[in-house]
């Protein structure tokens, strides 16, 4: 990266950590993937029980392999597993010790932007884990709400549905039609304004760009 495109993507960073810690939550930046899994595994106890939410940015980094390898319990659906297998998974996210998962964008403001299929990616971000971590690259952080709902139309949502085969419009086409298909993974959107007051929350932001 060029020093003037490393000073730019900084003062995008230092805002957003700024907007981010106004509103309550603990915020961590690491400057690679080396020291973002140096964060977590600290973070982590090794006892806890970690749901991972769907979440390219978070095995983009190794992470679940590397708490496996430690002996951490994780619950993470996904895998060669029988839709009921995937339930009960997904269940177990809901109240882990732990729950680790990106945010599809980042507002400037300080705001967490995400558009979710089934919902409990979403669900427990908001309540039920002791603690949840989101990480999250330097691409993921937009300007406003406006522009994190279209970052999430068209560049999120279609290259997912894409990568898991989905039968809708957009991973045909690369844009939202806001479609009626029953195969779509936008059913549910929600915006994290400030921390949830019951809620142990870190966002961990990470200066390469990851996922989608």
């Amino acid at each position: 990266m060029s020093d003037t495109k490393q000073w730019h993507m900084e003062t995008i960073m230092q805002r957003t950590r700024k907007a981010l810690k106004r509103n309550g939550f603990t915020v961590k930046y690491a400057a690679n993937i080396a020291q973002a899994m140096e964060f977590l595994l600290k973070m982590i106890p090794t006892t806890a029980l970690v749901g991972i939410g769907g979440s390219i940015t978070v095995r983009e980094l190794g992470l679940v392999q590397a708490l496996q390898d430690r002996g951490n319990p994780v619950a993470q659906h996904w895998g060669e597993y029988t839709p009921d297998e995937r339930i009960k998974i997904r269940r177990q996210q809901l109240t882990a010790d732990v729950f680790i998962t990106s945010s599809n964008a980042i507002t400037e403001k300080g705001q967490l932007v995400n558009v979710d299929g089934a919902g409990q990616r979403v669900a427990a971000m908001i309540f039920g884990p002791k603690k949840v971590i989101v990480v999250a690259g330097v691409n993921k952080i937009v300007s406003d709400l406006n522009t994190a709902i279209d970052r999430i139309n068209n560049i999120a949502a279609p290259i997912n549905a894409k990568r898991l085969n989905r039968k809708t419009p957009c991973a045909t086409t690369g844009i939202c039609s806001d479609c009626d298909s029953a195969e779509r993974i936008c059913n549910i959107t929600t915006i994290i304004n400030k921390r949830p007051s019951l809620t142990d929350f870190t966002v961990v932001l990470i200066g390469q760009e990851l996922g989608y």
